[in-house]
């Protein structure tokens, strides 16, 4: 038996409790890792409290988590690693766990902590796929809702090293780091379309939402064209024509991970980690992060 975090009905963050469960055994292809670190995402958050069921609807007991940064444990026939082996990767569901199998497992460089690891594998992956999925060329014009968030900062930081101009709502506390990361902070709230026009000296192009603040219609407005505006937020997406991408397990881009790592180890992507819990205080992790404007990734220790 190993232990993890489970929820049997949703609810606040009190619902999540430390259980034992039965220890994964590796198939062929598979490792099985020691977990280090797991990220805590928004979508974590959102599946506990039931916000999701109607379009993730859990089988209970359930395991949130996806971000898995750790030691292999066992490696089943072929799987490329050894025990011992520093790997991080992604599963869908059951990181908040001591023990996880990996399906595809990458090497995690040297210079990368086991918690930045595991912070930035679901928010980079996350990021790099919308922007793959707006098909953006260099000298255009992206605007970026919710920048000061964990997915907006990074999508900011690729979007400008791709040679785009970024344009990045936020709110003003987060002015200074959305700057210095190379976007133009815009204030979100009402009114928010009249001063990214304001800013803007031509068009905006693409529209990234990862706030879920309403945003959609007036985005469509600005680039002319529902197909140009992505949200991963927002779940009135249907009604706008928009697309909605990260409920389909099959929509993902794992191949970005190990570019991913590789820009934050050489100092080229920023990833914080706000901060760490023992994996036994996940719900006190839920809560912090609901009570607080988070500076960065949480992160769990098993």
């Amino acid at each position: 038996m190993s232990a993890a975090i489970t929820f049997s009905k949703y609810g606040a963050p009190d619902v999540l409790a430390l259980s034992d469960v039965p220890l994964p055994q590796p198939g062929p292809g598979q490792v099985r890792v020691k977990v280090r670190a797991t990220a805590v995402n928004p979508i974590d958050l959102k599946l506990r409290s039931g916000e999701l069921a109607s379009v993730m609807p859990l089988e209970f007991p359930f395991t949130p988590g996806n971000d898995v940064a750790g030691v292999v444990d066992e490696a089943g026939e072929g799987a490329g690693f050894s025990p011992g082996d520093e790997v991080f990767g992604a599963v869908h569901g059951g990181a908040y766990s001591e023990y996880v199998l990996l399906d595809e497992a990458f090497a995690k460089p040297a210079e990368l902590s086991f918690e930045t690891a595991a912070a930035m594998i679901t928010v980079g992956e996350t990021a790099y796929r919308a922007l793959e999925h707006l098909h953006l060329s260099p000298g255009q014009t992206l605007l970026v809702h919710g920048a000061g968030g964990a997915v907006g900062a990074i999508a900011v930081q690729l979007a400008v090293a791709r040679g785009l101009t970024v344009i990045g709502t936020a709110g003003e506390h987060d002015f200074d780091r959305v700057g210095k990361l190379g976007a133009t902070p815009v204030r979100y709230g009402e009114g928010w379309a009249q001063r990214v026009r304001d800013a803007v000296p031509g068009t905006v192009d693409r529209v990234l939402d990862t706030a879920d603040a309403g945003v959609l219609a007036d985005s469509i407005a600005l680039t002319g064209d529902a197909e140009r505006v992505i949200t991963i937020a927002d779940l009135s997406f249907a009604e706008h024509g928009v697309r909605f991408t990260g409920l389909d397990p099959a929509d993902r881009f794992p191949q970005a991970l190990p570019l991913l790592a590789d820009l934050v180890a050489r100092g080229d992507l920023d990833v914080p980690v706000w901060r760490t819990f023992p994996l036994a205080q996940a719900a006190q992790a839920h809560a912090e992060i609901e009570a607080h404007h988070a500076k960065g990734k949480v992160v769990l220790l098993p």
